[in-house]
């Protein structure tokens, strides 16, 4: 008798908090008035203090639920399940930071916890800690299996083993085809080796076998974005959201794929609610900056980047993000803070040498020149030292197209590509104008400015043939049916078609690289317009080395890599002069600035275009532009860009020699 009468309280308990639970879907307010109850019998029991958070949340009290589970946290450090309900709410709350103290608690107390792994990952991707939040993710997927070979692969994963980690699921899935966690961890393991398209079919499987596994679908809408098909990404954000709809993640996902299909608007509408709920997150607010720098709206960029640097003052991004506006000037307290943020030794490489071209910037503007290329090399030799570029691999290209790309090669396929004239291809280098040229063309009510576009190099690599031995590109070319140039062709104006948003006939893709693929662009597009936007060698480069790129141009962080390019660049283009003549129609960046109208009238003659003064007024444009130009194309042409690499010209000499003959003959061509 003494024995049953000790177990009734704990069975009692027991009974009321399952009926609390039951309420809370449907009848919070009951759910919360039983919590209650059981805490006046019990003070501080921790499940029902769990369960009256719960009940004031679902109340839409996430304030009070806050306070409730900071006092359990507090008074039970080891629950983890309070650690993990409090991390809910904070996230909730948008205090991500807490959030991840709370959710790395909880993993710490439980590591078998694949709920918080997610949660922590998810608030991790939000505050743009990608490494961090690979790495919870992983911990998420060895939480979330029980066989022992999935859970050495997810070990192994988690280790970033990736040979590994793909050998077992490969091995796993010949007998288990349909096992959607394996799919989804190969396609994990796929995504980090930088092989989207292999990810993007797993992914795919995946949901066909289910559905709903959403985290699954975001790893899938999370590849597409990689690979640029920003609308199917925004499509499949779409469906998360219906089933999440608060979900910052999904959301911040969903804005950087609007802003890739040129849906500034939305995107910009989209981080200004995702920002009002989720405050504390410093790279959603600089990338909040990105978009709106994009349509021009430069105070409340920069408004954005500075709160991101108010939240994250080592997020040397944003920094260089507002030197990136080139027009900008740093004030001296500004300057002082990247100094500062500088001798930090616990400041990630990344952040570092952001800083680092930011301050070359400012010192610039400040004509302290010698201490300012300090940081433009120091800046260059930290990114450098995390990239894979092999000039070799440039000139080689250049050697082999020369090979292939012969008079009697584009003679015996002479106009076999598309005859559609929409497309006017601006190529060279960056920095060399092309943003310019871009500006000035899309003044004209008959031409639209679009982005530089991914396609043209997408569909030549994609050729058949392309990652085979002994079919390589552009060699693969020579036996391609004819009727394939006017398909592919037609493929590149479809993929185009979503960047056109104002119906124009006529639209650019302004992708500098595509000088490389200029033989195979004439083949698909024989009708399509060619411009060769070319600047002084030193200027040009020099520009290239100050410049830290979001993306690719790979070879502009060392002097004699970015002069060889140049050369090659040049020694490629005289080769399509000479078996194409008249075919590309070259502006030099020095004879638009002297003498602008004869330039413009020339660029439109070409083109076919008449000629319009809105052309020459190019600055009143209010187009979204996304290049580092931005700025300086919304105002009249100016004269201070040309010569500012006589500043910097003792340091020049590994820039010099590098390009040889180019910069002696220039604006002439060497004979190669």
């Amino acid at each position: 008798m003494e024995h049953a009468r000790k177990a009734e309280p704990a069975g009692t308990l027991s009974t009321a908090l399952a009926h609390a639970h039951r309420l809370l879907d449907t009848r919070p307010a009951m759910a919360e008035a039983q919590a209650r109850e059981i805490l006046e019998v019990m003070p501080g029991q921790p499940l029902a203090l769990l369960l009256l958070a719960s009940a004031r949340r679902a109340q839409s009290d996430a304030a009070g639920a806050k306070a409730i589970l900071e006092s359990l946290a507090g008074a039970q450090p080891d629950l983890a399940p309070a650690h993990y309900a409090l991390g809910s709410v904070l996230s909730a709350l948008g205090e991500g930071r807490a959030a991840i103290a709370a959710f790395s608690r909880t993993t710490t107390l439980d590591p078998g916890n694949a709920a918080a792994w997610r949660a922590l990952g998810d608030q991790l991707a939000l505050a743009g800690d990608g490494t961090a939040a690979n790495a919870a993710y992983a911990r998420q997927i060895k939480a979330s299996v029980n066989d022992p070979q999935l859970l050495e692969a997810a070990s192994a994963l988690c280790d970033n083993r990736l040979a590994i980690a793909e050998r077992i699921l490969r091995d796993f899935l010949k007998w288990h085809p349909t096992d959607i966690a394996a799919i989804r961890m190969l396609a994990e393991t796929g995504a980090r080796l930088g092989r989207y398209e292999d990810a993007e079919k797993l992914l795919a499987r995946c949901l066909e076998l289910a559905p709903g596994f959403a985290a699954a679908r975001h790893n899938y809408a999370t590849v597409l974005h990689r690979q640029m098909k920003s609308e199917e990404a925004v499509r499949q954000t779409d469906l998360l959201l219906k089933d999440d709809p608060r979900n910052p993640g999904y959301r911040a996902l969903r804005a950087a794929a609007l802003v890739r299909i040129a849906e500034y608007g939305q995107a910009i509408a989209c981080y200004e609610t995702l920002l009002a709920e989720y405050p504390e997150q410093p790279k959603a607010w600089m990338s909040y900056g990105h978009a709106l720098k994009t349509v021009g709206r430069q105070p409340e960029c920069l408004a954005a980047y500075r709160k991101g640097i108010a939240l994250l003052p080592s997020l040397g991004e944003a920094y260089w993000s507002m030197a990136n506006l080139k027009t900008f000037r740093f004030e001296a307290g500004e300057i002082a803070a990247m100094q500062a943020q500088l001798r930090r030794a616990d400041l990630t490489d990344e952040d570092r040498y952001h800083l680092h071209f930011a301050l070359g910037k400012a010192l610039e503007d400040a004509r302290i020149y010698a201490e300012s290329f300090e940081h433009y090399a120091q800046g260059n030799m930290l990114r450098r030292s995390v990239l894979t570029y092999v000039g070799d691999v440039t000139s080689e290209h250049v050697r082999r197209s020369k090979e292939v790309f012969t008079a009697a090669f584009f003679q015996a396929r002479k106009n076999a590509g598309s005859q559609a004239p929409d497309p006017i291809f601006i190529v060279g280098l960056p920095r060399a104008g092309s943003t310019l040229i871009e500006q000035i063309l899309s003044s004209h009510s008959a031409v639209e400015g679009t982005m530089e576009l991914p396609d043209v190099n997408v569909l030549a690599r994609g050729l058949d043939g392309a990652k085979k031995k002994g079919a390589n590109y552009p060699e693969n070319l020579r036996g391609l049916e004819i009727a394939r140039f006017a398909a592919l062709g037609e493929e590149f104006l479809a993929r185009a078609r979503i960047q056109r948003k104002l119906g124009r006939p006529f639209f650019i893709d302004k992708m500098p690289n595509n000088f490389l693929h200029l033989g195979f662009i004439h083949l698909i597009l024989p009708e399509a317009k060619i411009i060769d936007a070319r600047r002084h060698p030193l200027g040009c480069c020099f520009s290239n080395f100050k410049q830290h790129f979001a993306r690719g141009q790979t070879f502009t962080y060392d002097l004699t890599d970015i002069g060889r390019y140049y050369r090659d660049y040049v020694e490629l283009m005289a080769h399509f002069d000479a078996v194409l003549p008249g075919r590309v129609h070259r502006v030099f960046y020095e004879d638009m600035i002297g003498d602008p109208e004869k330039e413009i009238r020339g660029l439109l003659d070409y083109c076919g275009l008449a000629f319009e003064e809105s052309c020459l007024r190019f600055y009143e444009n209010g187009r979204a532009v996304r290049t580092p130009s931005s700025e300086q194309v919304r105002r009249p042409i100016f004269t201070e860009a040309m010569e500012q690499w006589r500043s910097y010209e003792t340091w020049l000499e590994p820039l010099k020699s590098a390009l040889g003959p180019v910069l002696e003959a220039y604006p002439g061509v060497p004979v190669f």
